[in-house]
């Protein structure tokens, strides 16, 4: 077991881990809600603290997942939720982040982001998570599927300069964002959180990844993860419904990929050579 998990850097200069728990689909059937809050309490017991969610995912009932998950265990954990675009108004942000706390039956969000683009202005929303910062509801932001153009127009913002991450589709059949974003990204010192680092289990199945997880006597899906892992930057937040799954990715942090099997990955999923647009799901 890895006495610490890796951690990157946010440009506030706060260390984040760069494996945390996912939760989409998590809260969507009420029979699989012990698995679930059992799955993130094995997470938090094998020190991996980070737990992603949003308003968006069951309706806010993945939120509340969370907060079953994380009772009388909130100082040990670094909560990221996000809020709707049709939310993201200075007042509409405001309303949706108090929303959040209360399911999630807490006094503060640590990491709050905007969920993709949407038709509010940016400023706006740029101005009520800086009133939610000063009010102490939240304690940094950032956004997520943000393309680089889209970044550069945060950017130049006032205020913009404080968004902390952009979490966005990154594995290794969606390499597109390599092209221009993820450079654009580092030079910045602004993580990516890569959601769906297994595309959504399918890499679990492919057999591009087999040889080289023969050579580390591990799965594919872990191979898939622990290459998200390697990215300088990088974040990964699988989501595991059931605590096998949960040991399985927490297992991926010690695989260290060589450059041979660096090279082989490339080959079978190769970089892009051109920029693409970002892609979501």
């Amino acid at each position: 077991m890895p006495s610490t998990i890796r951690t990157t850097r946010l440009p506030s200069g706060e260390a984040v881990q760069v494996l945390g728990q996912g939760t989409w689909k998590m809260g969507e059937n009420a029979g699989r809600r012990t698995d679930e809050v059992n799955a993130l309490k094995l997470g938090l017991d094998l020190g991996i603290t980070l737990i992603d969610t949003a308003e968006m995912y069951a309706s806010g009932g993945a939120e509340e997942v969370v907060a079953q998950a994380i009772a009388g265990r909130r100082a040990e954990t670094f909560l990221v939720s996000k809020v709707l675009p049709s939310n993201a108004s200075r007042a509409g942000v405001e309303r949706a982040c108090e929303n959040s706390l209360m399911r999630l039956a807490t006094d503060r969000i640590d990491l709050y982001l905007l969920h993709w683009p949407g038709s509010v202005p940016l400023l706006e929303t740029v101005e009520g998570f800086e009133a939610l910062k000063k009010a102490g509801k939240i304690r940094h932001w950032g956004v997520s599927n943000f393309d680089t153009e889209e970044m550069e127009d945060l950017a130049g913002l006032p205020d913009g300069g404080h968004v902390q991450t952009n979490q966005v589709l990154y594995n290794l059949v969606r390499r597109g964002l390599e092209f221009d974003l993820a450079p654009w990204s580092r030079k910045r010192g602004i993580p990516l959180m890569a959601y769906s680092p297994v595309e959504q289990g399918a890499l679990a199945r492919n057999a591009r990844l087999d040889a080289v997880a023969a050579r580390h006597n591990a799965t594919a899906a872990q191979i898939a993860l622990a290459w998200v892992m390697h990215q300088e930057g990088v974040i990964a937040i699988p989501k595991a419904s059931s605590q096998e799954h949960v040991r399985q990715n927490f297992a991926a942090l010690d695989i260290k990929l060589t450059s041979q099997d660096l090279a082989e990955l490339d080959r079978a999923f190769p970089p892009p050579t051109r920029k693409r647009g970002l892609e979501m799901i």
